[in-house]
């Protein structure tokens, strides 16, 4: 802890005092350049997969053919709607 008065002297016996205060952080982390850059590097590998698992998904319906069941059967315009 190093709150407190400090004092020094000078060549000519003078003595000169400094009151230090000091606050530290209760729940404070260091954060240093690796901890950073694996920050970085784990965000662009998570967003890599997300995008890959979202192109995954969305394009199965690309390459599928239409079958007849899929198409809807309209009615003509002489018919009525019940």
């Amino acid at each position: 802890d190093p709150r407190g008065t400090y004092t020094c002297e000078t060549e000519s016996q003078k003595k000169r005092s400094l009151q230090v205060h000091y606050r530290m952080c209760q729940n404070c982390i260091e954060v240093d350049a690796p901890t950073i850059s694996g920050i970085v590097i784990a965000d662009v590998v998570a967003t890599v997969f997300l995008a890959i698992a979202v192109y995954c998904i969305t394009g199965q319906d690309k390459g599928r053919l239409s079958r007849a069941s899929d198409r809807q059967n309209l009615i003509a315009n002489e018919q009525l709607y019940q």
